[in-house]
């Protein structure tokens, strides 16, 4: 009884003077000490980095962040990867990321918007590359002096030409696979990806490998498109759309094959996690949402504070 009295006393002495030791330390030195447990660990990670310092860096979820120029470029960007760790803590909140091959970010321009008015912007694509850190296809275009990505779709090749405009006709277009226009000017029935879900903010529907949406149906200046989930969605009708299907439709067919090729593509082993519930008692099958009108993004006032002065008598 004695001896685990004593041994309690200094296990207790020995934690008290090791977070003495680290409060008293100073920051630059604090690197030079080995096993002191987690919060050196943590510590370092943010001061190497140093992400809420620099400009330019994006975090890209949990598993990698890119440093973005001032100015769009079809430079190859630097990525480092965050293995499933927060960007700002340093903590790790995603298990299953880390390691993976050595990649390149390519800014891709989700904003294709073209001339209202007058001959659309038409430019030719120049080559068809394989991106690492997405699944679909891109394409490298060129219109006068200027260059940049998009994402591909099935049917485009080197040298083709596509075109991008933002006028609405009082009569619907004829669709050619590649181009873009507002959803107000295809005919109901086409077969689009990339969608805009708000106004001059970016494709966000259907990019990845394969995805496609359909324009149903138009009431009045709103256009309801069915995404791939089969969801219905409202949106105006200025909102950008290309037309045809994301390129690499036979990504979700490919069979990884091996455990080390999912090192390769940066998910480690998944052993003992969480299972979703299958079989003739587990998931449910539920009948689809109503139909989800999407208008403007929301953006909170805050309410300004009033000061009355009373009369003092």
């Amino acid at each position: 009884m004695m001896q685990n009295v004593l041994n309690g006393l200094a296990r207790l002495c020995v934690s008290s003077s090791r977070n003495v030791l680290i409060q008293n330390v100073p920051e630059k030195s604090l690197s030079t000490f080995v096993n002191i447990g987690h919060y050196h660990q943590q510590y370092r990670f943010i001061n190497k980095h140093a992400y809420q310092t620099e400009p330019g860096w994006k975090a890209f979820g949990n598993k990698w962040m890119v440093k973005f120029p001032e100015q769009y470029t079809i430079k190859k960007l630097r990525l480092e990867k965050l293995a499933g760790r927060d960007p700002l803590t340093g903590k790790r909140v995603v298990g299953g990321l880390g390691g993976g091959h050595k990649k390149k970010y390519r800014w891709v321009d989700n904003c294709r918007h073209g001339p209202k008015e007058g001959p659309p912007l038409v430019e030719k694509i120049l080559q068809i590359q394989y991106d690492p850190c997405r699944s679909a296809r891109i394409a490298l275009i060129a219109g006068g002096d200027k260059a940049r990505y998009i994402i591909a779709t099935t049917s485009m090749k080197v040298g083709d030409l596509i075109s991008t405009s933002g006028h609405i006709p009082r009569i619907a277009i004829r669709p050619k696979e590649g181009d873009a226009h507002p959803l107000g000017a295809l005919p109901v029935g086409t077969e689009i990806c990339c969608v805009e879900k708000y106004v001059g903010e970016g494709s966000s529907i259907a990019v990845v490998a394969g995805s496609r949406a359909f324009l149903v149906r138009k009431v009045g200046d709103r256009c309801i498109v069915q995404m791939p989930s089969k969801q219905e969605l409202s949106l105006k009708q200025e909102c950008m759309a290309t037309v045809g299907r994301v390129s690499n439709e036979e990504h979700s067919s490919h069979h990884i094959g091996s455990a080390q090729r999912l090192r390769w593509l940066g998910f480690r082993p998944r052993s003992g996690l969480w299972h979703r519930k299958d079989g003739r008692h587990g998931r449910k099958i539920r009948p689809l949402p109503p139909l989800k009108v999407i208008d403007t993004r929301k953006v909170e006032v805050e309410s300004a504070a009033s000061l009355t002065v009373g009369a003092i008598c």
